[in-house]
């Protein structure tokens, strides 16, 4: 059974910083896109960031140049590294992971973390 699990949030002021974790583990073949998704109350959720087993990235334009997405493969683990925080990134933020399983290595699934609350003080 694969499972995510997230950790690095909390509670921070305007300006400040934080680096979410999430390490995937379990009966794991190949890791592909790995992302981080946020939901804030009243809203939908939304992509933050992805990066693909080649490296490349993608943000959405809300945190582009304060933001940073990178992943340990080695690890089997993503990373958020997020600066200049403001009270509007204020949301539960979900790991995202596509990956094979050993067990079905032909099949690609999305699995999800439990979320981890991130709350920016104004």
């Amino acid at each position: 059974q694969v499972q995510l699990v997230e950790t690095g949030g909390g509670l921070v002021q305007a300006g400040g910083s934080l680096r979410l974790s999430c390490a995937a583990s379990g009966s794991i073949f190949s890791i592909n896109r790995m992302g981080w998704y946020r939901q804030a109350p009243g809203k939908q959720r939304e992509l933050v960031a992805a990066i693909t087993s080649g490296g490349s990235t993608t943000y959405a334009d809300s945190v582009k140049g304060r933001f940073t997405i990178s992943r340990d493969n080695a690890k089997n683990t993503v990373y958020l590294q997020m600066n200049s925080l403001k009270p509007e990134d204020t949301a539960v933020y979900y790991c995202n992971t596509n990956l094979k399983e050993r067990t079905a290595a032909w099949i690609a699934r999305d699995y999800w973390g439990q979320g981890t609350q991130v709350t920016v003080s104004s």
